[in-house]
């Protein structure tokens, strides 16, 4: 509380008035007895002065800390850490207002090494990268240096860290965690510019006793470890559940977006929302996924050659003869804009629904969309909802898809056409803010179903009614992790399903 305590002293007004004669003489005297007169007054007055201030300072100090520990309403993105219901107004999730955030404590350790890492590959692949490594960084009690970005990928991307993520808070939220520093210490660097270092490739799906027994003497030995190509190095299973929760914890609360990214996200599903519900569809179709995967499925000779051709210029594109028809068949080729098309209808989409196309520049253009355009005619795409604020973005891959991460996690449905990394972390993502529909589309059935439907041997109802039947339990529902030992390419990954880190699983499911 705030108390004001007045103390009051005796004064010997009739010594104080005779010495007063004497000095200012008896002209002055009555001057002098009305100052005297107005003086209480006046100390009555200061004094409620200051108590009025007093108090307003009060107020103020107990409305600030209300502020800070208060559940956080009405500020900026929503809190990973809180499962949001999908009945909260899209006007409180996408405030503007930055929220005060209180630093956790630094942890306090000795420091073993510095660690610096060099991600490879498109941003979510670099996204689960850094995951990993903040992970080991932590347990091997190191010092880690915010990530470099692969910058020498098909995209050419320039974006730095720092022009994806917002950096500051990165290192500020995990300081509980680990030490993170934008860059080495001068003297450190000084060994590093001298070649006095280690750079290294960690094997794939390790678990965590690989880094403390392999990794942790080499840091020890040369201060400084770089580590690069850090895609998939830390297993999906099998791990500590403290490492698997600072997983979801890097994932989800630390790795924000900057300001200039969430501000359009923010604009985009506002645009999207004043219109109604909306699906995202991750339609990945590009020349370079198309190069990659060999699938060529609808492409015409001419454009078959330039996707072999393009495969052979990348040589850490390891596998060069493909048989497209065959992957097809197993379920490893993303779906056409026309398949995708057919299978939409017959899950029961409806076709006036808003379809924000998540993707680069589709191969074939408009003839190949066309449709998909035909059965859904409201398809959108970022380039035409933000021309003119997407200049900032041009030829800077990473983030455009930061954006469209941002807008297929506020969908009302998810639906991604192959399972590569942006499908597999959003999904993870979606389920962690309380298991949003997400259609997991079964390619290796689909295609058959839909070869079927075409070559007559299915009717619409029975290709429709078959697709609904197939995906009724392939919505992104509650459910563990298919662990296959020795095979962690062919089991569940960590990021889209992190069950270790979701409150929904009922106890039925966790005896699963």
């Amino acid at each position: 509380m705030c108390r004001v305590e007045e103390t009051s002293g005796k004064c010997d007004y009739k010594k104080q008035w005779d010495m007063k004669i004497k000095i200012f003489g008896v002209g002055k005297v009555e001057k002098l007895k009305n100052s005297m007169v107005s003086r209480p007054r006046m100390k009555l007055w200061m004094i409620r002065a200051l108590t009025t201030i007093l108090l307003w300072t009060c107020f103020a100090q107990l409305v600030t800390l209300g502020e800070m520990f208060s559940p956080k309403l009405l500020k900026g993105w929503p809190s990973c850490f809180t499962q949001s219901g999908p009945e909260l107004p899209l006007v409180a999730e996408l405030s503007s207002i930055p929220p005060k955030l209180i630093l956790p404590p630094k942890r306090l350790y000795k420091n073993n090494g510095y660690l610096m890492v060099s991600c490879n590959g498109g941003l979510n692949q670099m996204r689960a990268a850094i995951c990993d490594m903040v992970a080991i960084a932590r347990y091997l009690n190191v010092t880690l240096i915010v990530p470099e970005l692969d910058k020498t990928s098909f995209w050419n991307d320039p974006s730095e860290f720092k022009d994806i993520f917002d950096v500051d808070h990165f290192i500020t939220s995990l300081r509980d965690e680990v030490r993170i520093l934008k860059e080495l210490p001068p003297r450190v660097q000084q060994r590093v510019d001298q070649g006095m270092f280690l750079s290294m490739q960690p094997v794939s799906w390790s678990d965590i006793s690989y880094y403390v027994h392999q990794i942790l003497p080499l840091v020890r030995k040369h201060k400084v470890v770089q580590l690069n190509k850090t895609d998939t190095r830390l297993a999906n299973n099998e791990l500590p559940l403290e490492i698997q929760k600072l997983r979801c914890r890097v994932n989800f609360n630390a790795l924000r977006f900057t300001s200039q990214i969430e501000e359009l996200g923010r604009k985009v599903v506002k645009i999207l929302r004043e219109k109604g519900p909306f699906l995202v569809l991750h339609l990945r179709y590009e020349m370079d996924m198309l190069a990659f995967s060999g699938c060529t499925h609808g492409c015409n000779s001419e454009e078959e050659d330039e996707l072999t051709r393009m495969r052979y210029a990348y040589p850490w594109w390891k596998e060069k003869i493909i048989n497209s028809e065959m992957k097809r068949k197993e379920g490893l080729c993303p779906l056409t804009p026309e398949e995708t098309a057919l299978v939409l209808k017959a899950l029961g989409i409806d076709h006036n629904v808003q379809i924000y196309i998540a993707a680069g520049e589709i191969y074939g253009g408009e003839r190949r969309m066309a449709p998909l355009a035909e059965a859904f005619p409201n398809l959108v795409r970022k380039e035409t909802l933000l021309r003119p604020d997407l200049k900032f973005f041009q030829n800077h891959s990473s983030q455009m898809a930061a954006l469209d991460y941002l807008v297929a996690l506020e969908s009302d449905i998810f639906v991604p056409t192959y399972d590569g990394n942006m499908a597999k972390v959003v999904e993870g993502h979606r389920r962690f803010l309380g298991f949003k529909k997400t259609i997991l589309l079964d390619r290796k059935l689909l295609v058959k179903l839909i070869d079927q439907y075409h070559n007559g041997l299915l009717s619409w109802d029975e290709f429709s009614d078959t697709v609904k039947e197939v995906h009724s339990n392939r919505m992104g529902n509650p459910k563990k992790r298919v662990v296959t030992p020795d095979r962690p390419k062919e089991e569940d990954y960590f990021y889209s399903n992190p069950h270790e880190c979701l409150q929904l699983l009922d106890e039925s499911l966790r005896r699963t």
